[in-house]
């Protein structure tokens, strides 16, 4: 049982969902209400987060157990950092926003490997942090790559309408698998981003109160 006011917050979903222009939204919902926020991302910008990114873009070549592993490792910097981490974060009262959490990570490595294993290696992660509430943003793989070849010059090693299929598939797989332990709320992505944001937000603000 958490023992603080402030909140975890994790937003999860296939490439093309929105989860950056959420993570946005809900932050100066949450600012405008006078919480703290600190919003972040994964992979991270640093070191080892900056090695996957050029990973994903194709300029450095890695076999996807590689990837998993530097997720992993990557995830616990962000967590434990003694400067950045959210932990640290927590502690100081601010309300952390996380565009991609661990839940990425099942679905995404999971998509190309076993996903148990991917779970197992994630295990640390979750048992040092769950969030309060992973919120899953739901497009469909056909308007996800419609507004990934609008709104982007490149597409990322994971992002074809096959792959993206396979990787809702296992998002939902792992939600089935951890429905137990894990606090799952699924939003409807086809939709305007301001109907998104509205739901997203009566979510969050029936857990301040």
């Amino acid at each position: 049982m958490k023992q603080r006011n402030n909140l975890f917050i994790a937003l999860e979903g296939i490439d093309g969902s929105g989860k950056s222009t959420q993570t946005k939204l809900l932050t100066d919902q949450l600012t405008r209400q006078g919480h703290k926020v600190y919003s972040t991302f994964e992979p991270t910008n640093n070191y080892i987060g900056k090695l996957i990114r050029d990973i994903l873009k194709g300029n450095t070549k890695a076999d996807y157990r590689i990837i998993a592993g530097l997720f992993v490792a990557d995830r616990l910097d962000h967590l434990l950092n003694e400067e950045y981490g959210i932990v640290k974060k927590l502690e100081e009262g601010f309300t952390v926003i996380m565009d991609r959490y661990y839940f990425s990570s099942y679905a995404y490595q999971g998509a190309h490997m076993d996903i148990d294993w991917v779970i197992q290696a994630n295990a640390m992660s979750a048992n040092i942090l769950r969030p309060d509430v992973n919120i899953f943003i739901d497009v469909s793989p056909e308007i996800s790559m419609q507004r990934l070849h609008a709104n982007r010059d490149t597409i990322e090693l994971f992002e074809t309408l096959d792959n993206l299929k396979l990787v809702r598939s296992k998002y939902l797989e792992a939600f089935e698998k951890l429905k137990a332990v894990e606090q799952i709320c699924t939003i409807d992505g086809d939709r305007t981003p301001e109907l998104i944001a509205g739901d997203i937000w009566q979510k969050v603000a029936s857990m301040l109160t």
